[in-house]
């Protein structure tokens, strides 16, 4: 873990190493104040030597400025550091995830993701400047304040001695006991997130349910467990001021009356006595530091194992050692295919798929909810790898496919369709970065997107609200249609990706696929008949397998299934715009 989190240090390693010698400096520095003071006024108050005096202040007056130029300059270079070290933690965890499959993203939720991201690389910056500030600075300053007082006089010295090794008992129970209770309270965090996540990305479905009241209260419950854990572990290290604060009284106290008996005796200054109750403080203060970095260290262990693991996660799907580029055309075929999401469960998802579909078909899918229909077409651009058997692609098993190559031949329009926020064109372009503006309006023409685009005051230059929020449903489709399109795939699949438009405009796709793009393999999942029966052949998939497999007349005549489908959609009077459509 350690290993993972310090490779993120990178180019901030000067800083990182300038920070705790610029402590040391300035630690340094302090220790000499307290033997200063006690010149001035042994060798200076009680001599009446003025020129004594004003000589020894004016080296403190040098000794406080310098300590005060170290201190600033370690807190630049370690702020410097940690927030270099958190910008890295974030950048290699988002670029991890972009190389995660869906298997991979399967194991982390989004809202535990985002809390990893945020959360625990705040609590692991705020750590790290901590470690690098106050972790030299508490011990080096404890040892050398120890020592100094060892030389003034060792008697009173021993009374720090076991003041600190007292105090650091009580301390190390104190940590131990608030650890358990951070250790639980970042997954809270994690629920919390998925709370707003889900209440802000639904909040047109919440008020149209009128569920304000529920979702208040889910939310209340999930920062309500964060607040009553926190007031736990902070009870505990609350304990930590009033052990401190009675220590090092005490020790005032008893070096105080101690020392005034030795200064009777003649066995030490009153300078000296200043000088040892300067360490005294000295030593409790960094001690009392070690203490905070002791707590700060807790709770950023629980955060450190969380970001380690999107670190060293790797992905499910890599590259075979010498990928193919090409592929050829976009021929598909399954043999014997079966595909499980996980490997321990009980049933595959996919069962004995046998396949095959030329170059340029057009290939309709149906069959109920739970039939794995999207899960067959997701192996095709190696979203998942099959659990047993083979799928080749242009002649080739997918999985001798460079992953990049081999999805920018295969272009998916998923069922839930994602827009980003930015104009039109910029969306558009996620499907070819260098596409001129005349191929994204030909692109749209295809998928009947122009039509609505031209009417907005701002044309393809309209902004698009982030998750896509200020165009209907229907527009949503049409848009990641020509998104798909402007890539020039050898595949193009279309997974329910038309359920939201008519079936007027659902036809001049088709169309238009059929006149434009008849080299692309076109793959339609849908659950409307009337958007499968031109296919050139139809798949009907029944849990998990392939139930038949045919034209849209041989199926009538054979499948019972799609006989019944088929039946029922047009044994009522259609859709409203039926007619449209024809």
């Amino acid at each position: 873990m350690l290993r993972t989190l310090a490779a993120q240090i990178k180019e901030f390693k000067t800083a990182s190493l300038l920070t705790p010698v610029f402590m040391i400096l300035e630690v340094i520095m302090e220790m000499i104040i307290p033997l200063l003071m006690a010149s001035i006024i042994d060798d200076g108050v009680n001599a009446g030597d003025m020129n004594h005096i004003l000589m020894i202040g004016g080296v403190m007056v040098l000794a406080a400025l310098f300590s005060l130029t170290f201190g600033i300059c370690g807190g630049i270079f370690g702020a410097k550091a940690s927030t270099g070290f958190a910008r890295n933690l974030r950048r290699a965890m988002y670029e991890n995830i972009q190389t995660f499959s869906f298997s991979n993203i399967d194991k982390f939720s989004t809202s535990g993701l985002v809390t990893r991201l945020t959360t625990d690389v705040t609590n692991i910056q705020m750590a790290y400047q901590m470690l690098l500030r106050m972790c030299m600075r508490a011990p080096f300053g404890l040892i050398v304040a120890m020592v100094m007082s060892f030389v003034i006089s060792p008697r009173l010295a021993s009374v720090y001695l076991t003041a600190v090794v007292v105090l650091g008992c009580v301390l190390a129970l104190i940590v131990s006991l608030a650890m358990k209770h951070f250790t639980q309270a970042f997954p809270k965090y994690d629920a919390l997130n998925e709370s707003v996540q889900e209440n802000v990305s639904a909040i047109r479905v919440v008020k149209a349910y009128v569920r304000e009241d529920y979702e208040n209260e889910k939310f209340k419950k999930a920062s309500g467990n964060i607040y009553k854990i926190f007031c736990k572990a902070e009870g505990i290290v609350a304990w930590n001021g009033p052990v401190m604060n009675l220590t090092v009284y005490s020790c005032i106290i008893l070096i105080s009356w101690i020392g005034a008996h030795m200064i009777v005796q003649d066995v030490l200054t009153v300078g000296q006595l200043t000088s040892l109750l300067t360490y005294c403080m000295n030593i409790l203060m960094n001690l009392m530091m070690l203490s905070m970095i002791f707590v700060m260290m807790t709770m950023s262990v629980a955060s450190a194992r969380r970001i380690s693991e999107v670190l060293n996660e790797k992905p499910d799907l890599t590259n075979p050692e010498d990928p193919v580029y090409e592929v050829k055309d976009g021929s598909i075929r399954f043999d014997n295919v079966s595909f499980s999401y996980k490997k321990e469960a009980d049933a595959p998802v996919l069962k004995n798929i046998n396949l095959e579909i030329r170059s340029g078909e057009t290939i309709g899918i149906i069959g109920g909810t739970g039939s794995a229909k999207s899960s067959l077409v997701n192996l095709i651009s190696r979203l998942y790898d099959v659990t047993e058997g083979q799928l080749s692609v242009g002649g080739l098993d997918v999985r001798r496919y460079d992953m990049e190559s081999l999805r920018n031949q295969v272009a998916v329009v998923l069922q839930n369709n994602v827009l980003f926020s930015g104009t039109i064109l910029e969306n558009l372009r996620w499907g070819d970065k260098n596409a001129t503006e005349e191929e994204c309006r030909k692109a749209c023409d295809l998928a009947c997107a122009s039509e609505f685009i031209e009417k907005m005051p701002d044309g393809y230059n309209t902004y698009i609200e982030q998750g896509g929020t200020n165009v209907s449903g229907g527009q949503k489709q049409r848009l990641c249609i020509a998104r798909a399109l402007l890539k020039k795939p050898k595949i193009l699949i279309l997974d329910d990706s038309t359920s939201a438009v008519d079936t007027a405009t659902d036809a001049k796709i088709r169309q238009a696929f059929a006149q434009e793009i008849p080299g692309t393999t076109k793959l339609i999942i849908a659950q409307r008949i009337s958007s499968v029966e031109h296919a050139d052949r139809i798949i009907v998939m029944h849990e998990g397998e392939i139930d038949g497999f045919g034209t849209h007349q041989e199926l009538l005549e054979t499948n019972e299934i799609y006989r019944d489908v088929y039946e029922s959609q047009t044994a009522g009077s259609g859709d409203f715009d039926e007619k449209g459509g024809e």
